[in-house]
């Protein structure tokens, strides 16, 4: 199905890479053209992407705007991209925090500045590929594509640390990758084993019916690879190091999108082609979430760096997604899959704030600000306002997905929506007490007298960041009914596999190490 008249799932994903033809013209000398040149690119690009959401279907689960060409016969693998309801917000949210994360940039990187901006821009080619690819290969194509530019911009414009950070981030991501790669390579076997023919089509795995002990262990692969994406706890550790050295666009883009790519991932491929092992791992998973939830927002109120601050409570926010997500039910999971557009947007905004700051004092120790309120009112307010939306307070983005997850947990289960709860507290804690220590009270520090409020370009790209926060917090219904057909046509299908197949129990010290878990997950229906 495509309702546009020319392939614009590829037009959405290769203009950027057009993009780093036109930034490499341009002589190095100019650097404000090549700052033009990578902002114009990378809004045309969002400007593109609008055409999807207004021509989406949304009473269809299947995929739309399917292109389909051949590109290695001889192995079957094919050029096919298309989205259905769960990638087409992932999809726009990645080509808006682009936008922005260029605009955030220009006075922050001052060397290399074209390498920089077609470092953004082919950054920016896969991850639109990883939401839209429909063969197995491409798909993988585009996820390892993401991890070059990523590590350069970490290695080369971040901070102190930074090759140790972009080692780090590289090793994680690439150990994942491995993994999943072989993974692809037996589901690629199994198909023609049982079908008699080679394919890597995404949606053909969906069918395989593969038994449970198989399932079990290519979840894993699966899964390992997605959770140190995520991150989740214990898969985190990369994070806070890439975080902060990372310069403020990758930060923008590594907290926006790029986490996403692991909670997308369990979405697109482990509930789907492995039901009875996603039921089997379900206590484990969710039993990991919440570690994350109250780890990430305890270590987060311990923080004297507000940017490592903001890095550890993406730790605890991706909780949230995943306790949704495994929660298997329609509020769970739609909850799940808002919560990641809201992460996008508010934690990119915090990283944008913690930018602004650092641009201007060249620190990001809390200890080094305060009352920042008086000299710069308009910067405290919307940092007040992106610190609300964080925390899901009503009104704003973050409470529709906080909502719709806690009654998604407390569907599941008792214990888990309580425990999830006093998170939220918690994190309503360290983010009120950041902003009070930053913005107010007197100013103790004779530097930030002199510190200038917010500039055009910063308003640039801060307001139309709130303009999502507020939209989607007041008004969400545009954005849960897009993904509503194909998260009803996911959990049908788990729970298909849940009626038909017996759910392994798995090993006696599983069992007995979640026994406390609310094991009903495993034998009841969750879907309504």
């Amino acid at each position: 199905m495509n309702a546009a008249n020319y392939p614009i799932l590829s037009v959405t994903t290769f203009l950027p890479l057009l993009g780093v033809a036109l930034v490499c013209l341009i002589p190095s000398r100019h650097q404000r053209a090549i700052q033009w040149a990578a902002f114009l690119v990378t809004v045309a690009t969002f400007l593109v992407s609008l055409q999807l959401y207004f021509q989406f279907d949304t009473t269809t689960w299947q995929m739309q705007f399917v292109e389909d060409a051949p590109w290695i016969p001889q192995f079957a693998i094919r050029y096919q991209m298309g989205i259905d309801g769960i990638s087409l917000l992932l999809v726009l949210l990645t080509t808006f925090l682009s936008a922005v994360a260029v605009l955030s940039t220009w006075s922050a990187v001052t060397e290399r500045v074209k390498a920089y901006m077609a470092s953004l821009l082919l950054l920016e080619t896969g991850m639109i590929g990883v939401f839209c690819a429909l063969d197995f290969i491409l798909f993988y194509v585009f996820w390892e594509v993401m991890l070059i530019p990523m590590y350069f911009i970490i290695g080369i414009w971040g901070g102190p640390r930074r090759i140790y950070a972009a080692v780090k981030f590289f090793i994680y991501t690439m150990s994942g990758s491995v993994l999943m790669l072989v993974a692809i390579l037996v589901l690629y076997f199994m198909h023609h084993e049982a079908t008699g023919t080679f394919s890597f089509h995404i949606l053909d795995y969906h069918k395989l019916g593969l038994p449970a002990h198989l399932q079990m262990w290519l979840f894993l692969a699966f899964a390992i690879a997605f959770a140190i994406k995520v991150p989740m706890f214990p898969f985190h550790t990369w994070l806070p190091d890439a975080h902060v050295e990372a310069p403020t666009a990758g930060s923008v883009i590594l907290a926006g999108i790029l986490l996403k790519m692991g909670t997308y991932g369990f979405l697109r491929f482990c509930l789907p082609m492995f039901p009875q092992a996603t039921l089997f791992f379900v206590p484990l998973i969710l039993v990991l979430a919440l570690i994350g939830i109250i780890y990430g927002a305890l270590v987060s109120l311990a923080q004297d760096d507000v940017k490592k601050l903001v890095a550890y409570s993406s730790v605890s926010h991706l909780g949230y997604c995943m306790l949704g997500m495994f929660a298997l039910n329609v509020d769970g999971i739609k909850g799940s899959l808002i919560q990641m557009i809201n992460h996008g947007l508010s934690t990119g905004a915090l990283f944008l704030i913690v930018g602004i700051l650092y641009e201007r004092r060249h620190t990001r120790m809390i200890s080094e600000y305060g009352g920042l309120m008086k000299v710069m009112p308009m910067f405290a307010f919307i940092f007040l306002l992106v610190a609300f939306s964080s925390m899901g307070v009503p009104g704003t983005n973050g409470f529709v997905g906080e909502l719709l997850i806690l009654i998604g947990a407390f569907q599941a289960s008792l214990k888990f929506g309580l425990i999830a709860t006093v998170g939220l507290i918690l994190g309503a804690v360290y983010l009120i007490w950041t902003v009070k220590r930053v913005t107010y009270g007197p100013i103790t520090k004779e530097e930030n007298r002199t510190l200038k409020d917010m500039t055009a370009r910063e308003y640039a790209y801060m307001l139309p960041v709130m303009l999502f926060i507020f939209w989607i917090g007041l008004y969400p219904k545009p954005f849960l009914r897009t993904m509503d057909a194909s998260v009803s046509h996911l959990l049908e299908s788990v729970q298909a596999q849940r009626t038909a197949q017996t759910v392994p129990q798995g090993p006696v010290w599983f069992q007995h190490l979640f026994a406390k878990v609310d094991r009903q997950l495993l034998t009841k229906g969750q879907g309504r």
